[in-house]
């Protein structure tokens, strides 16, 4: 075992918290039950790193063998970087055919026609995903292992999340997926976050949504004896609707963790009393940035309570709409 790969193998020890450590291992089958056996995973981490080392140069184990390990935590700990959705256009009519082995030839052949030192690994998760780890190198450099990208995506489905991508080899990437998936082009959904299952469900459209109904179910009436029949009735119309609306915008139960939404203001300043800058030709610039643990739930809070009027503006109602999660704002219009 070389020292990139020793390194590489550190690393990935370190990132892995101690209580998963053990189930990693068991799920890589790299190594046998004995060797399982002979590591105590009350050590503290560093010790531990040098017997896995020591175990793994023992077994002969190589850089593709470290990296299966890291696709296996990855794999079922997503939430480790920012993920960036994109989805597929101009489908060819093989399109929904594509199956995985073919799928895996076309895309290693089409990146490795593209650039010459690259590292593909390639699985597919119990949830029909397809997951891609990839490795960048150059005409004069190996694969750097230590940043790959990861690739998700989902057969017969215009969808592709990507994390750990940079600009410079992001036109090689689209253009593999777009040839092995037999699309004609790939575009950003600009929807991302650290949470790659609620934008996944959010692009997608996998969480319980509501549709406009001009008979919405009436509430539960918290007050058996109203002290005043007609206000209950109208306050509880009203908290009737709003909940509706609050629903239609958002959606109904459990809703995608989505921490932010971003809104960049590209338009002509407007303020009689501020001569200076609403005679200024170039628009006026700024960014708003609304941010929760889970901001869409936030958000139906918002208007099923009344706090934010309704009906709900479409810049907050374009994220569930539209599935995106960040908007150029200019005087034409989002």
């Amino acid at each position: 075992m070389d020292d990139s790969t020793k390194r590489i193998l550190q690393r990935l020890i370190r990132r892995i918290p101690s209580q998963m450590l053990q189930t990693m291992l068991g799920k890589w089958a790299h190594l046998s039950r004995e060797d399982l056996h002979s590591l105590d995973f009350t050590q503290p981490k560093w010790v531990l790193t040098e017997q896995l080392l020591a175990l793994c140069e023992e077994n002969g184990l190589r850089v593709k063998h470290i990296t299966e390990l890291e696709m296996i935590y990855i794999i079922e700990n997503p939430n480790q970087g920012m993920w960036h959705g994109f989805q597929l256009l101009d489908a060819e009519e093989d399109a929904p055919s594509i199956e995985l082995t073919q799928f895996k030839k076309q895309f290693k052949a089409n990146l490795t026609e593209l650039i010459s030192n690259v590292s593909i690994k390639i699985k597919k998760h119990t949830d029909e995903a397809i997951w891609i780890r990839v490795a960048w190198g150059d005409n004069f450099t190996k694969p750097n292992h230590l940043k790959p990208t990861y690739v998700v995506h989902h057969l017969q489905t215009p969808y592709v999340f990507v994390t750990g991508l940079t600009s410079k080899y992001k036109p090689l990437l689209n253009q593999a997926l777009v040839l092995a998936t037999r699309y004609g082009s790939m575009k950003d959904a600009h929807l991302s976050g650290r949470n790659l299952t609620a934008i996944r469900d959010l692009l997608m459209r996998q969480y319980q949504q509501v549709f406009p109904t001009k008979n919405p179910k009436p509430l539960q009436e918290k007050n058996p004896v109203p002290r005043n029949p007609n206000i209950e009735k109208e306050h509880a119309e009203n908290t009737e609707n709003r909940l509706q609306m609050a629903c239609e915008a958002f959606g109904d139960g459990t809703l995608p963790q989505l921490q932010k939404a971003v809104y960049k203001l590209e338009t002509k300043f407007r303020d009689n009393s501020n001569k200076t800058l609403t005679d200024r030709e170039e628009p006026f610039r700024g960014v708003v940035e609304f941010a929760s643990t889970n901001l869409l739930e936030s958000l139906r809070h918002c208007v099923s309570s009344g706090m934010a009027s309704t009906p709900v503006t479409p810049l907050l109602s374009s994220i569930t709409q539209k599935g995106r999660n960040y908007f150029v704002i200019t005087d034409k219009g989002v």
